[in-house]
């Protein structure tokens, strides 16, 4: 057995952290990018910058993974949230920090009347990516949806704060707005 040198240990565990924590903190720098412009463009330009924003979410760090998401993708937009729900969970067993996957499998859930399930990956998605804006408006419709219209309002408003041109969003501030403080005359 070769005896290493405590400095070399050393030397080869900071590398291999800069090496993952680099792609990582330039992604995020990305996505604080974006979401800065997303704020200050309008509704054209920011589909794109959601377009982008999306790449970024998507990337998993393997093919493999990455497979798995467009997969689970590919289910849903078949209208097939169980075997959407098979794949994000084998993809979640094998990168349980992915948000995405969380997010996806929300959805999935969602599509078969799961709220708690559905809720509970929210949690997960919004707990590894607080600006998850998809998962921030699943969470109004859910809230919405069970009768939580003040909950619903706080989700809608936390969705415009950070996408204000993600679609219907507004217009459920609005409708939540009527219902929850009344219309005025």
């Amino acid at each position: 057995m070769i005896a290493i040198p405590r400095f070399v240990t050393f030397s080869v565990a900071s590398a291999l952290a800069l090496a993952i924590a680099l792609p990582g903190a330039a992604q995020e720098a990305d996505l604080d990018d974006l979401f800065d412009n997303l704020r200050d463009v309008g509704p054209e330009a920011a589909q794109a910058i959601e377009g982008r924003i999306w790449a970024e979410w998507s990337k998993s760090g393997s093919p493999t993974l990455d497979l798995l998401l467009d997969r689970g993708r590919e289910a849903l937009e078949a209208e097939e949230p169980a075997l959407a729900v098979e794949h994000m969970t084998a993809l979640i067993d094998h990168a349980p920090d992915f948000a995405e996957a969380y997010n996806v499998r929300a959805t999935a859930y969602f599509q078969q009347g799961l709220f708690g399930p559905s809720l509970e990956d929210i949690r997960m998605t919004l707990a590894l990516n607080p600006r998850h804006f998809a998962a921030m408006s699943g969470l109004g419709l859910i809230l919405e949806e069970l009768g939580y219209t003040e909950e619903a309002l706080a989700a809608w408003r936390e969705v415009v704060a950070i996408h204000p041109h993600q679609q219907g969003a507004v217009e459920a501030i609005e409708r939540l707005e009527r219902e929850v403080e009344g219309q005025t005359l």
